[in-house]
């Protein structure tokens, strides 16, 4: 990087962990919204579970889209219309009194979510750093948006708490309404880091959308990393909706739910970045395939040992070492293998199957406490399905298709 580029990207580092921070923190503290909804409103946990779970598949299922029209259109105008979806969503949560009002909020929601988190600034903050700085870049952008959640969720439950779920809602739907002011600057900062899209430009793009969905979906390797980042979402997405109610069920303070997500967002702060300067030193497919196989472990553990506020905490900075720290790995496997040109897209296919695994792990959890009382089925799905991930994303195949084309000629031709 040039020293006159480097205000520039300090600044788009700023302000893209800055938004991923706030859509991160007010998501993934959507759980303590839960409890106080059921009984004011009288809607059932699996009633929520579903439009929180909504919400997570409307964001995968929309997310190769609207990665594809940033790189087409540039990110700014795509912050700012998702931006105003996540907000609009919070407030029709605010005021929903029943199934179809929050469902109709989770799928806004899901939208919002899909161009204000890291599917659309990653690729920016991607094109705009050398490839032999950016899995740290990617790990110090990712790192910096976990922030959110250590200050939204203890503000959250602080609010619900002296004024009521509805007001903290509302006050959510402010913050969520701030993203389009911070994406405002985006647009001249990747013109000045030569971080907009080819499209934009009106270069032409080495591959059309299609020849590089083909390219990649042929791709043993990229099929496994799909499958694999599945259990991702089932295994995040049912511990922030789903234990603040299991540890209720537990018989621990509700105060203890809102400290673990922050701490979650702290040590995902640490991690994350860590995880991001060994993907620049180490086999990228290997350190996820770590990250899967020590996430399940640390379930077994927590389950294993009696439940308490402290045990709790331990877990959460646990996780909360390995949250994010898939988001500067995967970005930079999937930078080195297919190239930059249609990031977006790729990467939104990719992130479409973690949430698939995100809507089962939000819907699974309030369906199976409404059919046997507890989450006991629920933790057992989650150590199994991340046994899996691990498997595959270890043998993932991680060669470009062009150096596998040159070794399968090689290996022909001898």
């Amino acid at each position: 990087m040039t020293p006159p580029n480097r205000p520039a990207m300090i600044a788009l580092l700023v302000l893209s962990g800055t938004i991923i921070s706030i859509c991160m923190g007010l998501r993934q503290s959507l759980g303590l919204f839960m409890q106080p909804m059921t009984l004011d409103v009288g809607i059932s946990a699996a009633t929520f579970g579903f439009a929180i779970a909504l919400q997570n598949i409307v964001w995968g299922l929309s997310q190769p889209f609207v990665g594809g029209l940033a790189d087409r259109y540039g990110s700014r105008p795509i912050l700012i219309w998702t931006a105003a979806a996540y907000a609009v969503g919070l407030v029709l949560m605010a005021f929903s009194r029943g199934a179809l009002g929050l469902d109709v909020a989770g799928f806004l929601l899901g939208i919002g979510t899909s161009g204000t988190a890291f599917g659309v600034l990653i690729g920016v903050v991607t094109r705009a750093t050398p490839p032999e700085k950016r899995s740290q870049t990617v790990g110090l952008v990712a790192a910096a948006g976990s922030l959110g959640t250590l200050v939204l969720a203890p503000l959250g439950q602080g609010m619900i708490n002296g004024f009521g779920w509805q007001f903290a809602m509302l006050v959510f739907a402010v913050i969520a309404g701030s993203m389009a002011l911070f994406a405002l600057p985006i647009k001249g900062l990747a013109v000045a880091l030569n971080a907009e899209p080819a499209a934009t430009t009106g270069i032409a793009a080495p591959q059309s959308v299609g020849e590089a969905l083909r390219d990649a979906l042929s791709h043993r390797g990229y099929l496994f990393m799909t499958l694999a980042f599945f259990a991702c979402g089932f295994q995040l997405v049912f511990i922030t909706t789903h234990l603040p109610a299991y540890l209720q069920l537990c018989g621990v303070a509700p105060g203890v739910s809102a400290t673990a997500l922050g701490l979650i967002g702290l040590f995902n702060t640490i991690g994350t970045y860590c995880f991001g300067l060994l993907g620049a030193r180490y086999s990228q497919k290997h350190l996820l395939a770590l990250i899967y196989l020590l996430r399940t472990l640390f379930i077994v553990a927590f389950l294993a040992a009696p439940i308490s506020a402290a045990s709790t905490l331990v877990f959460a900075a646990a996780m909360g070492m390995l949250w994010l720290g898939v988001s500067p790995l995967v970005t930079g496997i999937l930078a080195r293998v297919f190239g930059l040109a249609h990031f977006g897209t790729l990467y939104g296919v990719v992130f479409l199957s973690h949430q698939v695994g995100s809507f089962f792990g939000a819907w699974m959890g309030g369906l199976v406490l409404g059919w046997t009382g507890n989450y006991d089925v629920a933790w057992g799905a989650l150590i199994a399905i991340g046994l899996a991930a691990f498997t595959l994303q270890w043998l993932m195949d991680d060669r470009s298709s062009v150096v596998r084309g040159a070794q399968a000629a090689s290996g022909a031709a001898a």
